[in-house]
């Protein structure tokens, strides 16, 4: 197999930097047909490559909720066995699905309120 061969078996032109990762996610139609659950192994601001817990054809239309980022909706570029890249309808920020879960909830700093400790500046009255 020559250079040509390989590259043309490849699908479409990456030109997003990507970066590795490992996230899970559930692939579907865009009419609700559930297509399986999907390990994101890379991520760019245009597209994902995952492991599909079974094959997902090539061509069709995929939304997929990720975290950080919310619903993402695409084409599947490529596929080959249980790996699929998908290429992004809009692009995304993917360093928001990096960023810590945590937020403004009752666990916010990892800690639910009613086990924090009172503040250190707080004064006691006797």
């Amino acid at each position: 197999m020559n250079d040509e061969q390989d590259i043309s078996g490849r699908g479409p032109a990456r030109t997003a930097p990507r970066d590795s990762l490992f996230l899970l996610t559930t692939l579907s139609t865009p009419d609700g047909a559930q297509l399986g659950k999907a390990r994101i192994r890379n991520l760019s601001a245009t597209g994902l490559m995952a492991d599909c817990e079974r094959a997902v054809p090539s061509g069709i239309q995929v939304i997929c909720d990720l975290r950080g980022v919310g619903q993402v909706s695409g084409t599947i570029a490529w596929s080959r066995d249980d790996k699929i890249g998908l290429a992004f309808d809009e692009a995304i920020d993917p360093q928001l699905a990096r960023k810590p879960v945590s937020g403004n909830g009752p666990l916010q700093g990892g800690v639910p309120d009613y086990l924090r400790s009172p503040s250190l500046g707080a004064k006691r009255r006797r």
